[in-house]
């Protein structure tokens, strides 16, 4: 009644200690990227880089949060730059501790 080849999936039961280790693992491997991109000869994020990196926020929120001074940046031309370091900054103040 069954194929032949039919592969049977093991069920692996995992513990909240172990997805906590897995959280923990994962956010020091997402800051490793961020702080990359600025020793790997990209100093500099532009405003997309920036909105995805926090959750594809809007480009409004992006704007608000220039003109609060939350995030700060560079101007040249008509070309907004970010500092990698100011973008894990805030991402830092937004960090929530669910225990």
């Amino acid at each position: 009644m069954f194929a032949t080849n039919l592969k049977t999936m093991a069920i692996s039961i995992v513990t909240q200690e172990e997805l906590k280790q897995f959280k923990s693992e994962l956010l020091e491997e997402i800051k490793g990227i961020i702080s990359q991109q600025g020793s790997n000869g990209k100093k500099w994020l532009r405003s997309h880089e920036v909105r995805k990196l926090l959750g594809n926020i809007s480009p409004g929120k992006l704007q608000d949060m220039r003109n609060k001074g939350e995030l700060p940046f560079t101007r040249i031309g008509g070309t907004l730059f970010y500092d990698p370091s100011d973008v894990a900054k805030v991402m830092d103040k937004c960090k929530h501790n669910n225990v």
